[in-house]
């Protein structure tokens, strides 16, 4: 494992500043990129653990907080550890932010994140691959379609939501992708019933993107989130070694 270093940054997009966390190996060499997608609790001490996990494999991870509209992380006060069931008015406060960032939204910043890492003199030059937690599975979806030139792989990790019957959904998006994608679903996770992993599939098979999705047993929503009720060790240690083995493919 590499020695990383990890700073806070600022990345200027249409509609503002987003401020992000960016880590790396301590080499102050280029490395390829990563991008990793905020899950509903965003951007926060967590996180930045996992980006300096991904850094010390070698890659430049970039954290952006996604709820950037509504003010610098963290946009909503967070505990320590993270009990929704303790705390709905927490919930009450992120479904809309959730809500407020559109598709079209997640699309335009994620040209800013990209064009970010592009320019940074410690990314290596190409494309990028991305990982999402949540509701960041989604955004995963989102940017791989609408940069598909600039994506090489797409991870998502408990995902919600990602096949419904709306037309403008994620698995949508799956015509427009040419990355290798990655989907880990948890087995017990109300907001992707079992026809929707089905349709997800389907959508990824039919427009021919190179995929693998696999269910993990017995894991629920949020399962990598090590400072939630729902994380569990066994699925969060099954996520990083496809994570990682999907990035050693691709670079």
């Amino acid at each position: 494992m590499t020695a990383v270093q990890g700073t806070d940054v600022d990345i200027p997009t249409e509609d503002g500043t987003a401020d992000a966390y960016l880590s790396h190996p301590g080499d102050g060499r280029p490395h390829p990129a990563v991008l990793l997608y905020q899950d509903a609790f965003g951007l926060r001490p967590h996180l930045k653990a996992m980006a300096d996990r991904l850094a010390a494999a070698g890659y430049t991870v970039l954290v952006p907080n996604v709820f950037y509209r509504h003010g610098r992380a963290p946009v909503v006060e967070l505990p320590e550890f993270i009990d929704p069931a303790a705390r709905p008015q927490m919930w009450e406060q992120l479904t809309p932010l959730i809500r407020s960032l559109t598709p079209e939204l997640a699309e335009r910043d994620a040209g800013a994140y990209l064009d970010w890492l592009a320019g940074s003199p410690l990314a290596a030059d190409g494309p990028v691959a991305l990982t999402g937690y949540c509701m960041g599975a989604r955004l995963v979806l989102f940017t791989a379609a609408a940069h598909p030139d600039r994506v090489a792989a797409a991870a998502g990790f408990h995902g919600g939501q990602l096949a419904t019957d709306d037309p403008a959904g994620p698995h949508v998006a799956a015509a427009r992708i040419t990355a290798e994608v990655y989907f880990g679903h948890a087995d017990q996770d109300p907001s992707l019933p079992e026809e929707q992993i089905k349709r997800f599939e389907q959508a990824l098979t039919q427009a021919g993107v190179r995929h693998r999705c696999e269910v993990y047993a017995g894991a629920h929503h949020g399962y990598t989130q090590a400072d939630t009720a729902a994380y569990d060790q066994e699925a969060d240690e099954r996520h990083w070694a496809a994570l990682l083995d999907l990035l050693d493919r691709t670079f």
